[in-house]
């Protein structure tokens, strides 16, 4: 069973000014820094036996406690949920997410989800996440298939979750868009927050988080083209927000592209096809590929025959 992790820490020479949730996902070995965050709202990390904000700046002298609790008692039941498993070792797996279905439990839907058939087919997993996200380092929309990776230990969690926040790890989608895209490759850059008048959608705001997506155009037709996507940043909803922002949006969208024709398609035309990074263990560099689901080709097939 795992157990309390204590420490108590000075500050050094050449810490001192520095944000106490920073310093505290570099200092301490496997803590990032929305944990340490999360921690530090609890009081689990406090300055002279004192809680502070995240935003507290150290001082000369500053005697910092940490207390990292072990994770919760998962609270999520496992189900044989089959799943398309395109790599697994001892330190994480590779799926292919099937659209419709949701990545992690949430309040009103705690079964049939990925982390339901991942606790099944994993004896342990990461975590890191806590108890509803165990071994998830990032997440694709319930109705987006493709590629997800999946820590099955603290180590390979820290060391994916910082190759995806340093951008050293790599994913491109391929997405039917409407419409004919000018100029066929291109830069969006636009901050991605919360709608002011929706909060279940996203949109481009001022005061958003930055949000940077590359696209290219693979083929096209007269009114729909086909793209690949590669994220720099990886905001909710980012590339469904900012292609609806450039006048493009995601074929099928019921959320930004409602008035448009949606194919017969289910969801959105978006698959997570290519992922890569580096192992964390060996460092050997992995690439993986997951071909599109039935309904996206089906779409494609039918683009073709009309020319």
């Amino acid at each position: 069973m795992a157990q309390e992790l204590k420490q108590e820490l000075k500050i050094e020479q050449g810490e001192t000014g520095q944000r106490i949730d920073a310093w505290a996902a570099g200092r301490v070995e496997g803590l990032t820094r929305t944990h340490a965050q999360k921690l530090i709202e609890e009081g689990q990390i406090t300055v002279n036996g004192q809680r502070v904000k995240p935003s507290y700046r150290l001082k000369p002298g500053d005697q910092v406690r940490v207390v990292i609790p072990p994770p919760a008692a998962l609270e999520v039941k496992a189900q044989a949920i089959p799943l398309d498993v395109i790599y697994e070792d001892a330190d994480l797996l590779v799926v292919n997410k099937p659209a419709g279905m949701v990545v992690h439990p949430a309040h009103g839907n705690y079964e049939g989800t990925l982390v339901n058939a991942l606790l099944a087919h994993c004896r342990d997993l990461s975590g890191i996440g806590g108890v509803m996200r165990p071994g998830i380092v990032h997440r694709l929309d319930k109705d987006t298939s493709g590629l997800l990776v999946v820590a099955k230990n603290d180590l390979a969690h820290t060391a994916l979750a910082l190759q995806i926040k340093e951008r050293k790890a790599k994913r491109r989608y391929l997405a039917l868009v409407h419409g004919r895209l000018l100029p066929r490759q291109g830069k969006v850059e636009a901050p991605i927050g919360r709608h002011p008048a929706d909060r279940k959608r996203m949109a481009v705001a001022e005061g958003g988080k930055p949000a940077v997506t590359y696209y290219r155009v693979l083929k096209e037709w007269k009114a729909f083209s086909l793209i690949e996507a590669a994220l720099e940043t990886g905001r909710t909803h980012q590339i469904r927000v900012h292609m609806a922002y450039i006048g493009h949006p995601v074929v099928g969208d019921r959320t930004y592209a409602a008035r448009r024709p949606h194919l017969g398609l289910p969801g959105q035309a978006l698959h997570a096809w290519q992922l890569e990074f580096w192992h964390p263990r060996s460092g050997e560099h992995l690439r993986f590929f997951a071909p599109l689901p039935q309904h996206f080709r089906e779409v494609l097939r039918q683009l073709m025959q009309r020319g």
